[in-house]
């Protein structure tokens, strides 16, 4: 295993337990098809949530939230649709897509403090 798909594995794990303490459910960790992959699939009160995890070591070239540009938000909505179409009960339930970002430059008093939650973060961009 590479030392970025290290550093992906660790980070998915502080974003699930940030999560978790959030409130939210782990439903699966890592879902993959053909077309691509969700790090995190949660539930989030009445809906289901489809969470990117992004890691930068610095801020330079906008961060962690700014690497999910518009080819890997198609990705991630092929990808949900097709975890949707499998999972007929969760596809009646409200979804949304959130992103975590996490900076690992940021001189933070917790370890919390350096992961930002965008919630419904293709909305925004829209």
């Amino acid at each position: 295993m590479g030392k970025t798909q290290t550093s992906g594995d660790a980070a998915e794990t502080i974003a699930l337990n940030y999560l978790q303490q959030q409130g939210l459910t782990l439903i699966t960790r890592n879902y993959r098809c053909r077309r691509g992959e969700i790090d995190l699939i949660m539930q989030h009160r009445d809906s289901i949530v489809f969470i990117e995890v992004r890691y930068r070591r610095s801020q330079h070239f906008g961060g962690a939230h700014a690497s999910v540009d518009r080819r890997k938000q198609d990705k991630l909505i092929v990808s949900a649709l097709h975890y949707l179409q499998e999972n007929r009960q969760a596809a009646r339930q409200p979804a949304r897509f959130d992103v975590i970002a996490i900076h690992a430059e940021t001189q933070a008093a917790t370890p919390s403090d350096n992961i930002q939650w965008i919630q419904d973060a293709f909305q925004a961009q829209h």
